[in-house]
């Protein structure tokens, strides 16, 4: 597919660890955990939701185990592309899978960026009543300031993302701190009766909790998405990786317990605003518009990550010689992918016409039915083939956490709706007839001639 006289450049390793880990959280704390505790909250029906978010910390580290020693293998821009290539076969399986890797993140991409902006939207509410299409228009303002603010040297990105980042931190620990101090135990652990009680309603409010709190955590792999840009990339991923996963599962479980510490969940379950709420209660009126001026950025901050980590996925294909060579050109002076940046920008925009309910509801199943499970398989498969290579990360008791992720995510996919796995089914179906349509006229694997 690669045109012979298109120019295809090569991405400046100009990221350090500060930048990589701060993409990370700000991909990881957006608007998400803001919005979601109520959702978590009715899932399970009281404070016992903890326990999907404790869950998803645990899923999370051990994913982020594979994610980290996938990506100080082989530190390249694109991630899962070059991970499921190489581990599956490059001339046989491998094909098949890092293309649908590609074709589900044609998708996912936008719909990821676009539940950041169209949150960011739902919070700006707090200020002003809008109406549903000045929501929307909102949402798609904000993908087009971060598309812009993207076009540019991955240097500055980089410091901004720092600046962010502190934002974002300093607002959890204000969240924090103002809950510990209106801290009520009999609040926060007032379980209804049989809030434990073993039953087909509880693992599936369970699965259902800790679906949520998977889309809260996620953003941990960002780093690994821009592999061929992070400065010594083998010990520089693995640490933006794991540390972004502590820092972030610390700040949810302690926002989560000092919320639930102060607003009655019967209350808290059905808040809109949740945060804004619970600055109101505490603080009074002028701190929850100040909170809430503060998730916006945390809000715009997240976005802004998943647009920079997405735009690189299909110019690594492109540069491989996988996809149109076009997604493949670079910017000539400041080394940044800009047909790619444009794609996901100009379609996240067009996802933000869908609800916040509808862009979440399918996201992690199609993630993990495409791309999570093959990894955590990939990562035994390379490790098979040869160990990593000197100074590269190896995860700890290998390979205990790719399994643990495995069942998780099976886990996670089981106690989905059968609507949103019959739409990661159907993606898988149409991306595979599709491949093998091009293989067969290409005569690839696996029509290629004896």
């Amino acid at each position: 597919m690669a045109n012979a006289g298109q120019q295809i450049g090569h991405l400046e390793r100009g990221v350090g660890l500060w930048g990589a880990l701060s993409t990370n959280v700000l991909n990881m704390v957006g608007v998400g955990p803001f919005l979601t505790i109520p959702l978590a909250l009715a899932a399970m029906g009281g404070p016992q939701a903890m326990l999907g978010w404790i869950l998803g910390a645990l899923l999370a580290l051990c994913d982020g185990m594979v994610w980290a020693e996938l990506g100080s293998r082989i530190p390249n821009s694109g991630g899962s592309y070059h991970y499921l290539l190489r581990a599956f076969g490059p001339k046989s399986l491998g094909k098949l899978m890092a293309f649908l890797f590609l074709w589900q993140s044609l998708l996912v991409g936008p719909i990821s960026i676009a539940s950041g902006a169209v949150g960011f939207a739902d919070y700006a509410s707090v200020f002003h009543p809008l109406s549903a299409t000045h929501l929307k228009l909102l949402a798609m303002a904000l993908c087009m300031v971060n598309m812009a603010v993207l076009y540019r040297s991955i240097r500055s990105i980089g410091i901004l993302s720092v600046v962010v980042t502190v934002v974002v931190l300093a607002t959890c620990c204000w969240i924090i701190l103002s809950g510990f101090t209106h801290f009520h135990p009999a609040t926060a652990f007032d379980f209804p009766p049989h809030a434990f009680q073993i039953s087909h309603a509880f693992w599936l409010g369970l699965g259902s909790a800790t679906l949520i709190a998977t889309y809260d955590y996620g953003g941990y792999n960002n780093v690994c998405l821009i592999g061929g840009e992070i400065k010594n990339p083998t010990r520089n991923i693995p640490r933006a990786v794991l540390f972004s996963i502590m820092i972030v599962a610390v700040l949810y479980l302690a926002m989560n317990i000092s919320i639930l510490g102060t607003l009655p969940w019967r209350e808290a379950q059905h808040s809109r605003v949740i945060v804004a709420d619970f600055m109101q209660a505490v603080h009074g009126a002028f701190a929850a518009r100040v909170v809430s001026l503060l998730i916006l950025i945390a809000s715009w901050g997240s976005a802004f990550a998943i647009l920079l980590g997405f735009s690189r996925i299909p110019y690594a294909a492109a540069a491989n010689g996988e996809f149109p060579a076009i997604f493949a050109k670079v910017h000539s002076k400041d080394h940044f992918p800009t047909v790619s940046l444009l794609y996901m920008g100009v379609a996240s925009m067009l996802m933000c016409l869908f609800s916040l309910a509808d862009l979440i509801a399918g996201l992690i199943v199609i993630q993990t039915m495409l791309q999570f499970l093959g990894q955590c398989i990939a990562v035994i498969l390379l490790r098979r083939q040869s160990p990593p290579g000197p100074g590269s990360f190896r995860m700890p008791l290998y390979p205990l956490p790719a399994l643990v992720a495995l069942l998780g995510w099976l886990y996670i996919v089981a106690t989905s709706q059968m609507k949103h796995i019959a739409v990661g089914a159907g993606l898988t179906v149409a991306g595979t007839v599709f491949f093998l349509i091009q293989a067969n006229r290409a005569r690839e694997w696996p029509f290629q001639k004896a």
